[in-house]
């Protein structure tokens, strides 16, 4: 994992409004919730009293509960209420939730991961991305793969010919991307399975984000063509554009043998004139991504889980030269961790009080990756505003009447 970015955690319409959302993330169970005037809080969900997980308690006004002793902490992480002291206690200050910086933006939940700062930078994706027309929609899963080894495979288009070949629901790939008018695209699949060698290979590193582009292409016949942009920014963001097909895929460690996968389907632009009925397009959509999720990506899963090591390092592959987009990837990762420790050794050092770290990662302390656990996060996506680095403030929508109807609820 590496310290010192934004994670995307799940989607903004994941959050339940009147009730905690537990979920597992960079090996750390968190419980996030909403106050009364919908901002946004992220928490570590381990009760500090007894270890219980706050995500399975309730809102009480503007705390969140613990299930387990009614424990009940602010937004803040500072215990408020101890029903078995009673309501003039003295509280003590041990009994404390770590909060941690999220912010809302382009339908995700970010996760700012590493050291706490009096400004946190801005949530920054690649020009494309931000500047893209296309209508789209949005799905997410887990898979037991550890996160490097599915960037990896998102990385190269090569292993597709081989891998995505049998399916019969891969024949509308082929069919779309390979097909002819001439033969009315019925020699898609012969024409996919020979287009299976990369030329025009050029890769570009720009700060945080690589960029590649190449064809693959039938040897015999160079004809039998598909050109690929792709885009890589760390930590777990993934692009891809091949003809009609655009997607974007954020890949973020559950812990260090689970990942979220947040995949995001551009409409197709010949997509309005097959389907003039606009409210109708979406499901298309909709319907692709779950094939994706239910066909296509279990066929990669199916290969990354015999991978041996189960994290790929600089060292441990003997990459050939149209994978020079997966070593700058692994090198970028070990710049960047590289950096975070020593930003924050310096910053130690400097001062006599140094900021603790937000969250403190096994890769950032000692190098190796370990630890397992389960997440999961489904939905679509939808639009939200951003927030500054404490949290988000976004109002309910709804009856006038709402917000004092949640309040009434939480007492």
């Amino acid at each position: 994992m590496i310290p010192d970015q934004w994670y995307p955690i799940l989607q903004t319409c994941d959050i339940e409004d009147d009730r905690p959302t537990g979920v597992r993330r960079m090996g750390e169970e968190l419980v996030l919730w909403r106050d009364l005037d919908g901002e946004l809080v992220c928490q570590s969900a381990r009760c500090p009293h007894k270890g219980a997980n706050i995500a399975e308690g309730r809102l009480k006004g503007n705390t969140v509960e613990c299930p387990y002793h009614g424990f009940r902490y602010d937004s803040e992480g500072t215990c408020k209420v101890v029903p078995a002291l009673g309501a003039n206690a003295r509280i003590p200050q041990s009994l404390q939730l770590r909060t941690y910086p999220v912010r809302e933006q382009h339908g995700l939940v970010w996760l700012w991961w590493g050291t706490a700062r009096e400004q946190l930078p801005e949530i920054e994706l690649p020009h494309e991305l931000v500047s893209n027309p296309r209508p789209h929609e949005t799905i997410s899963w887990t898979r037991p793969i550890h996160y490097t080894r599915y960037i990896e495979s998102l990385l190269e288009f090569y292993h597709v010919t081989f891998v995505h070949r049998d399916h019969w629901t891969n024949n509308i790939d082929y069919t779309f991307m390979y097909g002819t008018a001439r033969k009315l695209w019925t020699d898609g699949r012969e024409r996919y399975l020979a287009a299976n060698r990369i030329v025009n290979h050029e890769v570009q590193v720009d700060g945080t984000t690589i960029r590649s582009t190449f064809d693959q292409c039938e040897e015999a016949n160079p004809a039998n063509s598909a050109h690929f942009d792709l885009i890589y920014q760390a930590p777990g963001l993934t692009h891809v554009k091949t003809g009609l097909l655009e997607i974007t895929t954020w890949l973020t460690p559950i812990d260090d043998e689970n990942t979220l996968a947040i995949m995001r389907l551009y409409e197709y632009p010949q997509l309005r004139t097959m389907v003039p009925i606009k409210p109708l397009r979406p499901w298309i959509l909709r319907a692709s991504l779950l094939m994706e999720r239910l066909v296509q990506d279990p066929q990669d899963v199916g290969i990354m889980l015999r991978q041996e090591p189960k994290v790929s390092e600089r060292g441990v592959n003997k990459f050939i030269a149209v994978d020079e987009m997966n070593a700058k990837f692994l090198q970028m990762r070990d710049r960047l961790k590289a950096e975070a420790n020593t930003g924050t050794q310096a910053e130690t050092v400097g001062t006599e009080a140094s900021v603790a770290p937000v969250a403190e990662t096994p890769s950032a302390t000692n190098g190796k990756d370990n630890g397992n656990g389960n997440g999961t996060s489904n939905g679509t996506s939808s639009s939200n505003g951003s927030k500054g680095a404490s949290g988000t403030r976004r109002k309910r929508t709804g009856a006038a009447g709402r917000e004092d109807g949640l309040a009434k609820a939480r007492s």
